[in-house]
């Protein structure tokens, strides 16, 4: 097969990486904004770099995967559509309902696929709470804790174009809940603090948050997240149900420190970022979105997911502003 790769930042540079490692794929060629950076990282995985985005989409490729940045992803949704490419896609979609719809319309309208990257999906932990609580271990699942922190703010120029904390960030937590226990959320009730760097209040966002979730089961659910946690990265799932209790991401290097006297040590590695923690997943979601491509594998998380995930967030955004509790049924569904 013959990959295009739109956009290689951080992100991007990673997925170059797998793309160009993998055995279905005959050749790679990248575009980045920055051309510069396109052709730095095509020398270093031997891709090739095209010098703008309509010159990659004029070689005959056979899919696409956007990890631009997230303003352009609905735009290069709808071109990939309308050139016949299947695509994958970073989250978000878009940040705004309207813009997620549109894109969605546009796949739609051309028959093709879209692979959203909620890379949470094919973390080996997160799988195995699937399965516990779909096969009935825990019993009767009553309360379930996420919490996403990272470890250091992102850059100020980055938080006016990021949607928010619990768009940017929560929104993988809101996608994982769901998928984790098959329930869908039917209010919210979310807070924030920009009590921390004076950067997140100019830019009208929160460094830290909170929500509280309800189930359609009657399941509770509380997640939480913070850009400002030194200890490390950390992101982990509690589920408690009426047997049993199980946790995802607590591990050896889980940046969480015990003061009990029987406790367990401190990490003597915590994670350090997202990219480290989630490599495996990253490099899972991308071999999935190769077989759909092949035709030898169904579609692992549609564009319509993203929605459903985005509309918990925009609650949440809501709840925070308007101070009140927020039922789903108050945002848009769209077609979702």
């Amino acid at each position: 097969m013959r990959i295009g790769l739109i956009g290689t930042g951080r992100i991007g540079a990673f997925h170059a990486g797998v793309l160009a490692r993998h055995p279905a794929i005959e050749s790679l060629v990248v575009a980045d904004a920055d051309p510069g950076r396109a052709a730095g990282v095509a020398g270093a995985v031997g891709a090739e770099a095209a010098p703008t985005v309509d010159a990659l989409l004029g070689h005959a490729l056979d899919a696409v995967v956007i990890s631009s940045a997230t303003a352009s992803h609905a735009g290069l949704i709808a071109r990939a559509a309308g050139a016949g490419l299947p695509a994958f896609c970073e989250k978000p979609i878009a940040l705004d309902l309207p813009g997620t719809l549109g894109a969605l319309r546009a796949v739609e309208s051309a028959g093709t696929e879209l692979q959203l990257g909620f890379m949470r999906r094919f973390d080996a932990g997160y799988r195995a709470a699937r399965e516990a609580v779909r096969s009935g271990r825990l019993g009767r699942l009553h309360t379930v804790r996420a919490a996403t922190s990272d470890p250091a703010p992102p850059p100020a120029a980055y938080l006016p174009l990021s949607g928010g904390l619990f768009r940017d960030c929560l929104v993988h937590d809101f996608d994982i809940l769901r998928w984790v226990t098959g329930r869908e959320v039917v209010e919210v009730y979310a807070t924030g603090s920009d009590a921390g760097p004076a950067m997140f209040g100019a830019a009208g966002d929160v460094d830290t948050a909170a929500a509280v979730l309800t189930l359609d089961d009657g399941t509770l659910a509380t997640a939480t997240a913070t850009r400002c946690n030194g200890a490390g990265y950390d992101v982990r799932m509690e589920l408690a149900g009426e047997r049993d209790q199980i946790a995802v991401g607590w591990d050896d290097r889980t940046p969480l420190s015990s003061v009990e006297a029987q406790g367990p040590p401190v990490p003597e590695k915590p994670w350090s970022g997202f990219l480290e923690r989630f490599a495996p997943a990253y490099e899972a979601e991308l071999d999935a979105f190769l077989r759909l491509v092949m035709g030898s594998g169904p579609n692992p998380c549609d564009g319509r997911e993203a929605l459903r995930a985005l509309r918990i967030a925009e609650a949440c955004e809501r709840s925070r502003r308007e101070r009140r509790p927020v039922a789903l049924s108050e945002i848009p569904p769209g077609d979702g």
